[in-house]
């Protein structure tokens, strides 16, 4: 230190305890954060040489003040064991508590240098990933107002709405044709469930098999089904939840006597049956809703309640 601060020393206390010794070791601290304060706002704006400097520094100074500090600590020590009184037992005055903050607080000087804990590195790390999460969220959000199943959406709800529809969602779990069928036949308050229609659709299929069989291809190879793959063809048709068709909806049409419409966001709207028999049922095709494929929903009238009431079916 300069001809100051050595004038300073000499007219501190005398060292007389380990709390004589704590409270010079903590005032050293506090003048070094000081120092090292100044040094830093010394550094130029944007010079990062000269930062790296100051900073190098800095870690040096807080190095050998702990240094020296543990070196006094010990040699305090060392001179306090010969007021050990009779039993062995250490002088009261020796504090534990002080002893372990005179080894951690050099730690916490240097992580205020501008070393980052790894606490803190931590929660860095943690807030970047949140941050990348909502910049992928709001990116597909606008892929998504400007992507296909949007788009397709929004036609086929003007669509329903000229039509005074709504849409009435069927879950997507491989029997969204049987269900939207069900459905619509529900309304007439024909009751045929999901199975009872797979059940029917394939047998019609096996009775007919002249009428089905020649559209019917191999989703592999795309050649047409032999004998064998056609039999197999109806058996999933009424056991699994397999995807359901073209085919399947004429089958249907003619198993009910009833023609079914199908609307679709791109072309027009495509009757299945005769349609001149009844009034058709009426589904809702999607290509692009699910990214597993397409998909059929249902619909219903767009009910307008009076003041006070409110819909009962609960359609998108």
């Amino acid at each position: 230190m300069d001809s100051d601060a050595s004038l300073s020393e000499s007219l501190d206390p005398p060292i007389v305890s380990i709390d004589d010794l704590s409270a010079k070791h903590r005032k050293e601290r506090k003048e070094l954060q000081a120092q090292a304060q100044k040094l830093k706002h010394g550094v130029p704006k944007g010079d990062k040489k000269k930062k790296k400097e100051v900073t190098e520094q800095i870690a040096q100074l807080e190095a050998d003040l702990a240094a020296r500090q543990n070196e006094e600590l010990s040699a305090f020590k060392q001179k306090d064991e010969s007021n050990y009184c009779e039993n062995g037992e250490p002088n009261e005055s020796v504090s534990v508590n002080e002893d372990l903050n005179l080894q951690e607080e050099p730690r916490t000087t240097q992580e205020n240098s501008g070393r980052k804990s790894k606490a803190q590195k931590r929660r860095e790390k943690k807030q970047g990933a949140e941050r990348e999460r909502e910049d992928r969220i709001k990116a597909q959000e606008i892929e998504n107002r400007q992507g296909p199943r949007h788009l397709e959406m929004a036609k086929i709800k003007t669509m329903l709405k000229h039509r005074d529809l709504l849409l009435y969602e069927i879950p997507a779990d491989g029997n969204c044709l049987y269900s939207a069928v069900s459905h619509q036949l529900s309304a007439r308050d024909l009751q045929h469930s999901t199975q009872e229609l797979r059940q029917q659709t394939s047998d019609y299929m096996r009775e007919h098999r002249d009428d089905f069989l020649p559209f019917l291809t191999h989703p592999d190879t795309g050649d047409a089904l032999t004998e064998e793959e056609f039999e197999q063809y109806c058996d999933k048709t009424a056991s699994t939840p397999v995807w359901g068709g073209q085919v399947e909806l004429r089958a249907l049409s003619e198993i009910l006597h009833l023609p079914i419409e199908v609307l679709q966001a791109e072309i027009d709207p495509m009757v299945v049956g005769d349609a001149n028999q009844d009034k058709p049922l009426t589904l809702v095709y999607h290509r692009h809703i699910y990214r597993l494929g397409e998909h059929y929903n249902s619909v219903v009238p767009a009910i307008q309640p009076e003041a006070g009431e409110e819909v009962e079916n609960s359609p998108t």
